[in-house]
């Protein structure tokens, strides 16, 4: 039987007893993290980390990145911004010899270790309480995988995963209502350039991060 997330994130929001944690939440874009910011604020003191190296070609990654300050502006008293500089080669190493895998394949998972893995050195060295990650947001990743591997991560770093499926509870469709509302840029590819690919044949618009 699949876990349900939902209700494992239910139960760490309890067990806090109204004590406010730091998290370090990795977020890929503006309307992935706008639903979850919302959701976790009341919660947790929040440090979004901006560590996309996957995202293709750097405009792209400048781009998503303008929108998602726009997003954390909205919380100044919870919410600060973590940025990296654009490390595309971090990418293009961790995927090397996966080019020629489906989308959400073999090297979507190494992109999802890449992401958490470096989220979670920075909050075992920021003594961070929790790190987690905006991507279950999307009804396109699998968040049995990322889950996973931020449970492999916290028995690794010694620093709390944040177990998670935010697309529950309609948090999918709350992004795309506080996408419109806030004016962002969605985008219609996950990041990198073989996302794009699969994304130019379909024609499907996606906010996958």
């Amino acid at each position: 039987m699949k876990r349900n997330y939902q209700l494992e994130t239910d139960g760490v929001i309890k067990s806090l007893c109204g004590n406010r944690p730091k998290l370090l939440l990795q977020c890929c874009c503006g309307p992935c993290s706008s639903y979850v910011l919302e959701y976790l604020t009341k919660h947790f003191d929040v440090t979004v980390l901006y560590y996309n190296p996957n995202i293709q070609p750097q405009a792209e990654y400048e781009k998503r990145l303008f929108f998602m300050r726009l997003v954390a502006s909205k919380y100044p008293e919870t919410v600060s911004v973590m940025e990296c500089e654009y490390r595309g080669e971090d990418f293009l190493g961790a995927v090397r010899g996966l080019e020629n895998e489906p989308e959400g394949g073999a090297r979507c998972t190494k992109c999802f270790e890449l992401r958490l893995r470096e989220t979670a050195r920075l909050a075992k060295k920021g003594a961070f309480d929790y790190f987690c990650t905006t991507l279950s947001v999307s009804p396109h990743k699998d968040e049995q995988r990322l889950n996973e591997i931020g449970f492999s991560l916290e028995r690794e770093f010694e620093v709390k995963w944040l177990p998670s499926d935010f697309k529950k509870r309609e948090g999918y469709k709350r992004s795309n209502e506080l996408t419109g509302e806030y004016g962002l840029y969605r985008q219609n590819y996950c990041g990198c350039l073989y996302s794009l690919a699969e994304a130019e044949k379909s024609l499907v618009p996606d906010c996958t991060g």
